[in-house]
């Protein structure tokens, strides 16, 4: 016969809380251990002569609740086989946030021990009744030690968060919580509930959650539901839905009639503008052209999703399975430690994708690309099959010889063809020194416009036409504003 753990739940208070069928095993003689012995029963069942023991001592030999569950666990299998049956009795429900018996179920089988789990009363069951929550309307349950990312609270719900146990507790939690709803959003803080005498029930706003001075091993947080729409706009499925009526017919004329031809212009143009954002180090910038970005592809997805089959769940569902499979090194057990060996297996996997054969390398670059970029993406492609220069020598020799042909072109039509030439070489330099060449053009471009505005500007003070200055006269002006840059960068460094 195998060795057996029956588990029950002590309930979420005094012996009232305490089930018939729970205290009946309790009174079988079989060895009792319970997870904690802080617990408002405990008093009582000893009156009651229930013999008992705990495993609170395992929580001060362990800082994080992680090895403090899996010894408990495995302390339990070892004490089921020395008693051949024991009791392990939880507080509450044991299938409610008892990891314990998680990993009892799961470890059980190999050991050969039966795992029987029985009931408790949960302490959802006089949450609902004493918060007036109904669970049908949607519901969360969370772990107030283990909630950190403000992205699994759905505010459309109710949410009951469990373990907030201290201050500490509260305070992380109200941090996440601030994430979602704005600090003065009214939430409870529940107490002891169904707990005669020490039931505490407290509505406070969010950003005093974790000043109160009442947090107990059976405190929890309520939040209900939110209401004001503009709690939502954080939310994606919130910014999905408001492109979607937009696209509906009491929506706006224009996003209508929109289709992915006519967006195509908008989506380049979102792009350029966060690019500037980005160079500019503007963050407030980059928040709203990233923004304006997001819109573009959400715009496709759901101008997909009314005439062209496909939907936004599709498109994530894509990414993520591209994400996963291209980083083995991350998801898998490929090694890869330096960022040009996670290009190489990132390069290595979209060639075993089974995608259609092309009849070139080149053909993965897209037609629309501007000409710099294409440029550079031919190269590095043709760099991978070895069809590159051994260091960045030959590409400035390769820089000498085409300037030659330049100079020495007969008529307007050679000398376009060489200063193709001559760009294409530049290109390719830049990716021997590893610069993006688009974003060092773009330097200099927004370099020339600080010192032409500067030379108008001078201009203008002089009284003088600009046009009639004269070129020594405006180089004088220009070496100024190079000179003005060099000493703002001196002092910033």
């Amino acid at each position: 016969m195998n060795p057996k753990i029956t588990i029950v739940g002590l309930g979420f208070g005094n012996e009232d809380s305490l089930s018939i069928g729970t205290w009946k095993i309790l009174q079988s003689g079989d060895p009792i251990y319970l997870r904690t012995q802080n617990h408002p029963i405990t008093p009582w069942m000893r009156q009651q002569g229930i013999e008992f023991a705990g495993f609170d001592h395992v929580y001060e030999k362990h800082d994080q609740f992680e090895p403090v569950y899996r010894e408990i666990a495995d302390e339990l299998l070892r004490l089921a086989d020395e008693h051949d049956q024991i009791i392990y009795a939880v507080p509450g429900h044991p299938m409610v946030a008892e990891q314990t018996v998680q990993l009892l179920l799961e470890d059980g089988q190999a050991r050969n021990t039966e795992i029987d789990v029985q009931g408790g009363g949960s302490f959802l069951d006089i949450a609902f009744a004493r918060l007036g929550v109904d669970p049908v309307e949607g519901f969360q349950l969370l772990d107030g030690t283990d909630l950190t990312d403000g992205h699994v609270l759905v505010p459309s719900q109710h949410i009951l968060i469990g373990q907030v146990y201290s201050s500490f507790v509260a305070s992380d939690v109200k941090l996440t919580l601030m994430q979602v709803y704005p600090d003065d959003y009214e939430v409870v803080i529940a107490d002891a509930l169904g707990v005669l005498g020490q039931e505490k029930i407290i509505k406070v706003p969010l950003y005093e959650l974790d000043r109160q001075d009442c947090f107990t091993n059976l405190t929890s947080i309520y939040v209900p539901p939110a209401r004001e729409d503009s709690i939502y706009y954080r939310q994606f499925s919130y910014l999905v839905n408001i492109m979607r009526k937009l696209r509906s017919p009491e929506g706006c004329p224009w996003d209508q009639k929109q289709t992915h031809e006519s967006l195509r212009s908008y989506l380049i143009e979102e792009a350029y503008e966060f690019i500037d954002a980005i160079n500019q180090q503007d963050d407030s910038a980059m928040v709203e052209e990233l923004g304006d970005v997001l819109l573009q592809v959400i715009f496709h997805a759901v101008v997909a999703e009314d005439r062209y089959g496909f939907s936004l769940s599709e498109v994530i569902e894509t990414l993520t399975e591209k994400l996963i499979r291209r980083h083995p090194h991350v998801f898998g057990a490929v090694q890869a430690d330096t960022p040009d060996e996670v290009i190489q297996t990132w390069d290595e996997v979209k060639k075993s994708e089974g995608k259609r054969k092309k009849a070139s390398i080149l053909d993965d670059i897209p037609k629309s690309f501007p000409a710099v970029l294409t440029a550079y993406e031919q190269q590095k492609k043709a760099a991978k099959v070895g069809f590159d220069w051994e260091d960045v020598t030959g590409a400035l020799d390769k820089m000498k010889e085409e300037l030659k042909e330049l100079a020495e072109a007969p008529n307007d039509l050679e000398r376009e063809k060489e200063l193709g030439d001559v760009l294409f070489t530049v290109v390719n330099i830049a990716r021997f020194y590893k610069v993006d060449p688009e974003v060092a053009l773009y330097q200099t471009t927004r370099k020339f416009d600080r010192r032409f505005r500067y030379v108008e500007q001078r201009a203008k003070t002089s009284g003088q036409p600009l046009e009639e200055c004269g070129i020594d006269q405006l180089e004088v002006w220009w070496q100024e504003a190079k000179q003005i840059e060099k000493d703002e960068m001196n002092e910033i460094g």
